[in-house]
């Protein structure tokens, strides 16, 4: 009983999260709400090649390509059950994905897109808040949805995408 003695008293005291505050105490309640992840865009300099490694090496199921001339791409959705890629290909010399190209030669992570509730509300509290939004309205992006673009500077690096869920 001794050993038992010594072990419970030199036992560390250790803090569970459960006693701290919980995370949801830390985040101030907004008009709109962030949702799920809707997906991974890739620019990739060669669509063909990587729709095949997808859909004819990974077996996932290949969206045909879709050309969204207002945004500068070609699309193609990869499906992963519980999110999405999305291949992107330059359209037109103006693409941002050309400029990306030029500097990631091999392609690379593009940006993420999460859904949200209200879009508008979420461009109006983020403009609020500093974080610069890459137009004025949102367009319509690959779903049919409206989308807004962040600045990566704000953003921790990341371009992210904001759509209407």
């Amino acid at each position: 009983s001794g050993l038992l003695t010594r072990l419970q008293t030199a036992a560390p005291t250790v803090r569970t999260l459960s006693s701290s505050k919980s995370f949801s105490q830390n985040i101030p309640s907004c008009l709109w709400k962030l949702g799920r992840l809707n997906h991974v865009a890739i620019a990739v300099p060669d669509l063909e090649k990587a729709q095949s490694l997808y859909r004819d090496v990974l077996g996932a199921q290949v969206s045909d390509t879709v050309a969204l001339p207002e945004h500068g791409v070609y699309t193609v959705f990869v499906e992963l059950g519980n999110t999405k890629l999305e291949l992107l290909h330059p359209l037109g010399e103006k693409s941002p994905i050309s400029s990306f190209l030029q500097k990631n030669k091999t392609g690379g992570m593009h940006h993420i897109c999460i859904e949200v509730d209200d879009i508008k509300a979420a461009m109006t509290e983020l403009k609020e808040k500093k974080i610069r939004i890459l137009s004025e309205e949102p367009k319509i992006g690959a779903h049919g949805k409206p989308v807004i673009f962040l600045h990566p500077k704000d953003c921790h690096g990341v371009l992210v995408e904001l759509e209407q869920a």
